[in-house]
């Protein structure tokens, strides 16, 4: 009875997340599309993602404070209309893109506080919509309801740049030099705007549950648990003595940092191949250089759903066989909505078969699969150093497959064992998405002085703190 009462506005959350992660990756088209309008830098073409993710961190940091002396805001408002001001807000956002785009003089530095307004929304939906999939239903399967979820939001950023560059640099593209070329994104934007708002009035008019009550009774059982533990706590023989903050956890702390660099490493990657393609490879249509960029992301689908079935504690030979199964939707799913010859994909299929059988080596330990695929990603990035061509551009575009679970291996292992203080970890993993602020404007400096190709080296510093912190920073300290 209870799955079929949360059918309906589960049905509805799943779709916000597909529509989420399409306007997030949407970011990706951005940064080349305003370097030719604006003529822009490397370095200030990536202050689009810059923008976007510093609401991440600002927002998150400000619930942060509020909800630590104030209370949660969430337990006043709920979490439904959490997601609405959300919703809302990235509407508002929209919207100002679509007035700026249609402007004789458009701004860039608008555009960047539109991208601000926008990164706030979906720090709203961060906050509220995770917790509301993994509490509308049981708690034996709210793993799998929130997998799904984001398995759509990837999916989201899978089609979006095939959509999105077409869109953009085809369908609406004008080069009227008065206006700079700028409306092109003037009504994509005014679409995903109404997109948006109705998908609030959808949940504001739906019949999604509050689960505030039931927060608070989970709230008031670890309350309960730490007055129990306030003084110390014995342990065969030891006495531990009970934590303040959940930053007197090392795993922590190191986990917030692997939060920052693998966010940093997975949007620098996919916000500069298409520049990459253009003036490295030598594939100058944009629509031909989405289509490609769909691999990326795509690969970081396939490998979380199949991810999902790894971690899972089913029979192995089953395991197996579903895992291969996935993956092979996934490729199929990607071949057909890119329309590439079966012989141009082929190498991306050999990665998808090495990323097959990584995960069956790393046993389904979260770990060791981080540690195993992180180091597989030094390699890829180090390959296409040392490369050029669609060599060079295969082996980056299969970073994407060894992406896939590292955010959510990363945030399990550095949420381990903080018992009163989970939700404060949590949030403070959320503020180092962060790194997708940071990292990519470096690496605009980087190719501003020394060369696109050469500029992807950055991402491998953020790969090797991940194998770090994979094989050895997790790592619980007594």
């Amino acid at each position: 009875m209870e799955n079929k009462t949360y059918k309906y506005p589960l049905t509805i959350l799943t779709g916000l997340f597909f529509i989420w992660g399409f306007i997030t990756c949407l970011n990706d088209m951005l940064i080349p599309y305003f370097k030719s309008v604006f003529e822009l830098s490397n370095f200030q073409a990536n202050l689009v993602q810059f923008a976007f993710f510093t609401a991440y961190f600002v927002i998150s940091l400000i619930y942060f404070l509020v909800s630590r002396h104030i209370g949660d805001p969430i337990d006043k408002v709920g979490y439904k209309n959490a997601i609405i001001a959300g919703l809302l807000t990235s509407t508002a956002a929209c919207l100002i893109f679509f007035h700026e785009a249609g402007s004789m003089s458009p701004s860039f530095p608008i555009f960047l506080c539109a991208l601000f307004l926008l990164g706030t929304g979906f720090t709203f939906l961060q906050i509220s919509a995770n917790p509301l999939v993994s509490m509308l239903g049981t708690p034996e399967t709210s793993s799998s309801r929130l997998n799904l979820s984001q398995g759509f939001n990837s999916l989201g950023t899978t089609i979006a740049p095939i959509v999105g560059s077409y869109v953009i640099f085809n369908f609406f593209n004008d080069t009227d030099p008065y206006r700079g070329g700028a409306q092109a994104v003037q009504i994509p934007y005014l679409a995903l705007a109404c997109i948006l708002l109705f998908l609030a009035v959808t949940i504001f008019l739906s019949d999604i549950p509050d689960m505030r009550q039931k927060k608070k009774e989970d709230d008031g059982d670890e309350k309960l648990l730490a007055s129990d533990n306030s003084v110390s706590t014995t342990i065969s023989g030891t006495v531990k003595k009970a934590k303040k903050s959940a930053l007197e956890y090392p795993h922590l702390v190191f986990g917030m940092f692997a939060i920052f660099f693998y966010v940093g490493g997975e949007v620098t990657i996919g916000s500069n191949l298409v520049t990459y393609m253009k003036e490295c490879v030598g594939i100058i249509q944009e629509f031909t250089a989405g289509r490609f960029l769909a691999f990326y992301w795509g690969g970081a689908m396939i490998g979380r759903f199949v991810g999902s079935l790894s971690m899972s504690n089913m029979d192995s030979v089953k395991k197996y066989g579903f895992m291969a199964a996935v993956a092979l939707a996934g490729f199929s799913l990607i071949f057909a909505i890119t329309g590439f010859n079966i012989e141009e994909v082929l190498p991306f299929f050999g990665y998808l078969v090495a990323n097959y059988f990584a995960f069956i080596s790393a046993k389904s330990v979260p770990s060791r699969t981080l540690g195993i695929f992180a180091t597989i990603n030094i390699a890829l990035i180090t390959a296409m150093l040392v490369f050029d061509g669609m060599l060079s551009l295969w082996c980056i575009l299969a970073v994407g497959l060894f992406n896939s679970i590292m955010f959510s291996n990363v945030f399990t292992l550095a949420i381990r064992e903080l018992e009163e203080h989970t939700a404060q970890g949590s949030s403070l993993l959320v503020m180092m998405i962060l790194g997708g602020a940071v990292v990519p404007p470096l690496q605009g400096l980087l190719a501003d002085n020394i060369g696109v190709h050469m500029a992807f080296a950055l991402p491998i510093v953020c790969y090797v703190y991940l194998m770090w912190y994979g094989f050895k920073g997790c790592t619980i300290r007594k």
